[in-house]
């Protein structure tokens, strides 16, 4: 299930990067990126769940980023790290399906998949701060 779940997360991530740095439709994305991965219902609605969730709360995610990371302006957070952090933002404060340290630590194991060398230690850091606000 950790695996199938870990999976999901990061085609949600994938969707996410490709909405958000060439601006296609969600719909669109969705279709295209999960057609023929042979997810489970339940794994297809949970990628389909993430990337709703973060693309109408972006503005209260991004607001949280720029909180917990003033040097960054959120625009200028390179795209793949900027989206985990919404992922890992809207599962933490938003979702609250997942543990906290579940968010975290899914969210720095896709920053050393698909990041930068420094992108897990950012990730860890900004989450670790954002962690603060959970009530659970």
């Amino acid at each position: 299930m950790a695996g199938a779940r870990r999976k999901a997360r990061g085609l949600a991530l994938q969707a996410l990067y490709e909405i958000d740095s060439v601006g296609h439709e969600i719909a669109g994305v969705l279709t295209h990126l999960l057609a023929g991965e042979g997810l489970s219902v339940e794994n297809d609605a949970f990628v389909r769940e993430l990337v709703n969730g973060v693309i109408q709360n972006k503005e209260k995610i991004d607001l949280n980023i720029q909180n917990f990371a003033p040097a960054w302006p959120v625009a200028q957070i390179p795209v793949v790290d900027r989206n985990i952090l919404r992922l890992a933002i809207f599962e933490l404060l938003l979702n609250n399906k997942v543990p906290v340290k579940v968010a975290i630590n899914e969210a720095v194991e896709l920053a050393k998949t698909f990041g930068s060398d420094n992108s897990p230690k950012f990730v860890n850091g900004v989450l670790g701060s954002v962690s603060g606000l959970v009530n659970r």
